[in-house]
């Protein structure tokens, strides 16, 4: 899209913006997210996987809840209960509220942190059948690092982690696989007051499949729809 209006963007310049925006957009988001999807009998499974940075193996902490949206991600280089208690502060403080059940994968790290931080009221399950999600939803992560060939950093690796995971909670609210999710629900979900509406939808889509003088027109519309949601930010 850049291309078409003449911009030549280096690899180095979008590596700066991502250092500079990244954690901007991601710290909005998590105001946005603070304190919804608080109701009765709320489950958040929690999981970790690896990555290695650079060729040292270190540990994302991710976790989600039933329906399978983001609560945190936390990048950490041990994999102890001084990890599991940092990312479950993280996890409260960004969503504001406690879960009333854990599921974890039965790791010994856990049961202490747990009852430490969200406090003794709070049900532990160990179960890796019921954590089968949360395995599926790692896909994600792990194969946007794939095609990147890794990191040089462990700072770099955390930022990204961390801010993908709340981009890719923004742009994909589906519950099942297929789900159509309008544009104006996306911005719903996630605490907007403005709402977007796409019209001249095969002029957008026209912008995919070919013909240059469509593609103007449905890029156009397509930056207007992305300045409406940064708008609200």
């Amino acid at each position: 899209m850049l291309l078409l209006r003449g911009f030549i963007v280096s690899h180095e310049a979008v590596r700066d913006w991502a250092t500079k925006l990244l954690p901007l957009l991601g710290d909005a988001l998590r105001k946005r997210r603070h304190g919804t999807r608080r109701e009765a009998g709320i489950s958040w499974y929690v999981d970790e996987t690896y990555l290695k940075v650079p060729g040292r193996w270190c540990y994302l902490y991710r976790a989600i809840d039933r329906d399978g949206n983001l609560i945190d991600a936390m990048l950490s280089e041990q994999r102890d209960m001084r990890a599991a208690k940092a990312f479950f502060r993280s996890a409260k403080a960004t969503m504001g509220f406690r879960p009333d059940r854990v599921t974890t994968d039965g790791h010994g790290s856990y049961p202490r942190p747990i009852r430490a931080v969200l406090g003794e009221t709070v049900r532990h399950r160990t179960s890796v059948y019921l954590n089968n999600r949360l395995e599926q939803d790692h896909r994600g992560i792990r194969g946007r690092i794939r095609c990147m060939r890794g990191f040089k950093s462990p700072d770099a690796a955390s930022r990204f982690c961390r801010e993908h995971g709340e981009l890719r909670n923004l742009l994909r609210p589906r519950r099942r696989h297929n789900q159509i999710v309008p544009a104006a629900l996306v911005l719903q979900n996630h605490g907007f007051d403005r709402t977007i509406s796409i019209e001249h939808e095969e002029e957008a889509y026209s912008w995919l499949t070919g013909d240059l003088a469509k593609r103007e027109t449905g890029g156009r519309k397509m930056l207007d729809c992305l300045r409406h949601v940064l708008s609200g930010l």
